[in-house]
């Protein structure tokens, strides 16, 4: 099956040093990925190929839990240090790091591939037109739900259209019918926090590029304190952890100990590898809130640091991965939606996806045009990760009545004021 074109819009640390020391000792560029979807695993056929063909410019794949390049990769940037290049999804955050890459590539087709989403990569300037690397791959925050454990119940599922209650007093039936641990799990994550922050009004940033407290985002935390009261999802994920720091329990869905999981497209290959027939399931459209019927967009994307003293390997290997036939195969082996409008106009053939997946596919990526313009904003906002660090930990002190409702948006509000403060003052 072909997904044909949709609506594109316009003690980790130890290691991570280690494995840079050893490519920097044999010449090659150093390139950071993980091990998910596109990632170290899907690229190296490609970088084999890549080498043999220039044998004077390698590069090497260094294979890194995603948390590291979230937490210990910018900490060596900000010493100057670190690999050549990295995949990474702070786009915007990371953007003062990055390498202009315009004599490197072919400037005009990464526009007209790319579009929006080169903006990402722009940070404070997201009207220039440098090209400070190569989206990878389009991923959209989504649910995927248990529909065996519907049908034991007798629950019917829930229609598109239905909002987050709706599917909140489902799967608390289907729950209690089937004597499942939770109903719903959400990522420790500010970047899923924010599909269901701006469904129910929230705008988190204006056009200013400061952050914005109101009445959705309020609305939104009390909800999720709502939930995790009353069991409808669990105090072990939010609220056991401290800080920011990300956490996911895919491997609850993958054991059918939760009915309705939110998570992201990434996930699909995992589903088909490990789930196989264990039961059936599907991704569930996007659910509504008062204001939309939004997920948030993301991706990575494939950048090269300004530090690197290899700078031409990384260009020339950014060029060659960015060739149709090259990027086709990295998507198709990932199970991922192409950020490339011209791989996705030709469409991607997923040989090794069962047709659940690919109608899972299909789904993730009807979800697109519902997007709200808040959702765009966010996603290419240079002070993203400050915002989404903020609601983690704010979030986490909430559920343990740490802070009132008030105080965590007032909390929220500063955090991110004061990284855009410290951040402007650096420059």
């Amino acid at each position: 099956m072909k997904l044909s074109a949709f609506a594109y819009p316009a003690a980790a640390g130890a290691f991570f040093a280690c494995a840079v020391a050893a490519s920097a000792q044999n010449g090659a560029a150093t390139i950071l990925c993980d091990d998910t979807g596109f990632g170290c695993i899907t690229m190296q056929p490609v970088a084999d190929r890549y080498n043999e063909e220039h044998p004077d410019l390698p590069v090497k794949l260094e294979s890194v839990s995603y948390q590291t390049i979230v937490e210990s990769l910018p900490v060596q940037l900000e010493s100057g240090e670190g690999p050549d290049g990295a995949i990474i999804t702070d786009l915007g955050g990371l953007s003062r790091f990055y390498l202009d890459l315009t004599e490197y590539v072919d400037a005009a087709q990464f526009e007209k591939d790319y579009g929006q989403t080169l903006s990402w990569l722009r940070g404070s300037d997201p009207d220039g037109n440098a090209i400070f690397g190569m989206p990878t791959s389009l991923t959209i925050n989504g649910a995927y739900v248990n529909k065996t454990l519907f049908e034991q119940a007798g629950v019917p599922l829930p229609e598109e259209g239905a909002t987050w209650d709706d599917w909140a007093a489902a799967t608390q039936k289907v729950a209690e019918a089937t004597d499942t641990d939770f109903p719903m799990e959400m990522d420790r994550s500010g970047h899923r926090f924010a599909s269901f922050a701006i469904s129910q009004g929230a705008e988190l940033v204006d056009d200013q590029g400061r952050p914005v407290v109101d009445d959705g985002l309020r609305n939104a935390i009390e909800k999720f304190k709502n939930w995790h009261e009353t069991g409808v999802m669990p105090m072990d994920l939010w609220g056991a952890v401290g800080g920011a720091t990300h956490r996911e329990l895919f491997a609850d869905f993958l054991n059918a100990n939760v009915v309705f999981y939110f998570g992201g497209s990434w996930n699909l290959g995992k589903m088909d590898a490990e789930v196989g027939d264990l039961f059936d399931w599907e991704v569930a459209p996007a659910p509504c809130g008062p204001s939309s019927c939004t997920v948030m967009p993301g991706g990575g994307a494939l950048v090269a640091f300004k530090h690197t003293e290899h700078p031409e390997a990384m260009g020339a290997f950014i060029n060659y991965l960015s060739q149709p036939e090259n990027l086709t195969e990295v998507i198709a082996a990932s199970v991922e939606i192409p950020a490339s409008r011209s791989v996705g106009d030709a469409g991607v053939e997923y040989p090794g996806a069962s047709e659940r997946t690919q109608e899972a596919l299909a789904t993730f990526s009807a979800q697109v045009p519902k997007m709200a313009d808040a959702a765009f904003r966010f996603q290419g906002w240079r002070y993203q990760r400050a915002m989404m660090n903020s609601l983690t930990t704010r979030i986490s002190q909430v559920l343990n009545d740490e802070l009132t409702v008030d105080e965590a948006l007032a909390r929220i509000e500063a955090d991110v004021n004061l990284a855009i403060d410290a951040a402007q003052g650096n420059q």
